[in-house]
């Protein structure tokens, strides 16, 4: 069940999507995953994206991201449609973290957050005293500066995920997006990630969009939530989504209760 909420006016930073249909398009074949999906996301807020698995998340933000082609409809990225984006000015404007680790797993922390610079050093690629400043406070503001001499191929899921988004804040991106960034991570790291991608939105402004399955941890941190579900996108902040029900229907479970008011889940264990 699809609930259509008026689409405030846009802020700078804003994502949104309008008509969208995803999926993948073959020489003969055309296979449609979600169609007509409309939502939005404010600048300066964390957009957490959940859905069962197979519901299209992941093919929703590698299109937005410009990964893969969209079938029909718009995304805007400030207003802008993305098509009119060059490559070069995408990567100006848009990061992207993906749940694979960097394949160059024997160079360095500080290396891998360096490239997060590569849009702007040009054919060369010659880091500036600027540049590595940049990275710098890339690594200090997600607490990674300790690491920097390290090996990509030592670090723990959690270490690998926030030098990743390090490389992305070298980036100087207003937009990023994150596919998954809490697989893998244990209880503690769940909430470290997730508190520090909320400071990232607040303290700088960016937009982030990422998709989780960890309900719970989205329902506590995130500004504002998409729920995909049968190729539809509800959209609304987590209370919002609460009072409404939507939340409950996603869950689908009688033995699984919201608190509309905490937001908590608990599990009724009697049979």
């Amino acid at each position: 069940m699809q609930i259509n909420t008026p689409t405030p006016p846009l802020c700078p930073h804003s994502v949104a999507i309008e008509r969208l249909s995803i999926g993948y398009a073959a020489r003969h074949k055309r296979h449609v995953v979600a169609d007509a999906l409309e939502a939005h996301a404010e600048g300066g807020t964390l957009t957490c994206l959940i859905g069962r698995n197979g519901s299209g998340k992941s093919t929703l933000l590698r299109t937005v991201a410009r990964l893969q082609p969209k079938l029909g409809g718009r995304v805007e990225l400030g207003g802008r449609d993305t098509t009119t984006f060059s490559p070069s000015q995408l990567a100006r404007t848009l990061g992207v973290v993906l749940t694979s680790r960097p394949d160059a797993s024997n160079i360095t922390v500080g290396e891998v957050v360096a490239l997060g610079r590569a849009p702007y050093t040009g054919f060369w690629g010659r880091l500036s005293e600027d540049d590595r400043r940049i990275a710098d406070e890339a690594m200090q503001s997600v607490g990674i500066s300790h690491m920097s001499h390290r090996r990509v191929c030592s670090l723990s899921d959690g270490e690998c995920q926030k030098t990743m988004i390090a490389k992305t804040l070298a980036q100087q991106t207003p937009y990023i997006l994150l596919d998954e960034p809490t697989a893998f991570l244990d209880f503690t790291g769940k909430v470290e990630l997730m508190l520090l991608l909320r400071r990232l939105a607040h303290e700088q402004g960016k937009t982030i969009l990422m998709s989780t399955h960890d309900l719970e941890a989205a329902l506590r941190t995130a500004d504002r939530m998409w729920i995909l579900a049968d190729g539809a996108i509800t959209q609304g902040s987590p209370h919002e989504l609460a009072e409404r029900g939507d939340i409950e229907r996603y869950i689908g479970r009688h033995d699984v209760r919201l608190d509309r008011q905490t937001l908590q889940l608990t599990i009724n264990t009697e049979y």
